[in-house]
């Protein structure tokens, strides 16, 4: 069981309820003939976890930058804690911590003495300093490393302790640009369980993820494709837009395949049925609205027919992989239909 960290006072007070902490609004940047970054829009509120998902090069570190104030856009509007990042004073820069892609703390420093670094440069105290970095470091998981050079430890490792750096000064708006990229499964898990507990704690986070999974664990989530925001919604709502409502799936005595699909077509609830291609025969994809509402009626209709033998019934929750690939698949017809039309 991790430790959990000493509840203490953001440096400065939060927004009023309801108020995002970041907005932007159909922001741009091009580097130049690159669009990185193509009318780029969406909030993030307090407390929440915000993930941006694509492939490389889609313009998630443009965005990211961009809400810290590294880059300037181009046009649009970007607010982040009230404020303009690129007129951010040293008070507000001490309310943000920052995980970039690369590791960028001294390899010829031991993890304490980079944390001692770190913790000197937003001005802690001696008296604050100790205690603050050894709860860190156990948050992390590097009390044992703590003697060792950075240089000399795992890229999982290196990644823990540029968490625990940004999280010295206990900002409570927290940037991570690809925190799990190039690490294993298990470590990416013990990744997010971190995260979730700096949410339980208030905080919230801009996560930069190429692993389409881990869109389970975010609040809401922003899909980019070549610089532009195909959408942004919770993960529940990813999927629904992905399969056009929820899906049930449902399998049958095959012989009885027929007489269920007639009966489901049907249903008021039901908007279609198909066969699962591939699948176990009798198997069957019924989409609805609403799988909470539809899965108890649709159980209902199969059991009052004694003609229909129900071996299997249950909520279809694809991985986000396959939602993934559904969503770049129908921006591609999108964008082959729009080009269709601009040369008509």
């Amino acid at each position: 069981m991790q430790p959990a960290l000493t509840r203490q006072a953001p440096p400065q007070p939060r927004p009023r309820a309801g108020a995002a902490l970041i907005t932007l609004d159909r922001v741009s940047k091009k580097f130049g003939d690159n669009l990185a970054a193509d009318q780029v829009s969406w909030q993030v509120q307090p407390g929440e976890i915000f993930g941006i998902v694509g492939p490389s090069g889609c313009g998630k570190t443009t965005a990211v930058r961009m809400m810290t104030g590294v880059y300037l856009p181009d046009s649009g509007r970007v607010e982040v804690l009230g404020r303009d990042p690129v007129t951010f004073r040293p008070r507000d820069r001490e309310r943000i911590g920052y995980i970039p892609q690369l590791f960028v703390l001294y390899p010829n420093l031991t993890v304490m003495e980079n944390m001692r670094f770190a913790s000197s440069m937003y001005g802690l105290s001696w008296g604050k300093r100790g205690k603050r970095i050894k709860e860190l470091i156990e948050f992390v998981e590097l009390t044992k490393a703590r003697k060792t050079l950075a240089e000399n430890l795992s890229g999982g490792m290196q990644r823990r302790l540029q968490l625990a750096a940004a999280l010295v000064h206990n900002p409570e708006l927290l940037f991570a640009d690809e925190p799990t990229a190039g690490i294993d499964p298990v470590l990416r898990g013990r990744f997010w369980d971190q995260f979730k507990q700096l949410k339980s704690e208030g905080r919230a986070m801009v996560v930069t993820t190429q692993y389409v999974g881990e869109v389970a664990y975010c609040d809401h989530v922003a899909v980019m494709r070549n610089g532009k925001v195909l959408m942004v919604d919770t993960p529940d709502g990813l999927r629904q837009r992905a399969l056009g409502g929820d899906v049930i799936a449902l399998r049958v005595d095959p012989e009885d395949t027929f007489n269920t699909m007639n009966l489901l077509h049907r249903h008021p609830l039901v908007r279609n049925v198909e066969r699962i291609r591939g699948a176990q025969a009798g198997s069957l994809a019924v989409y609805v609205d609403q799988s909470a509402t539809a899965l108890p009626e649709i159980i209902q209709a199969l059991s009052a027919d004694v003609s229909i033998d129900m071996r299997q019934v249950e909520e279809y929750k694809p991985p986000f992989d396959e939602i993934f690939i559904a969503l770049m698949n129908r921006a591609d017809a999108d964008d082959a239909r729009a080009g269709g039309q601009a040369h008509a």
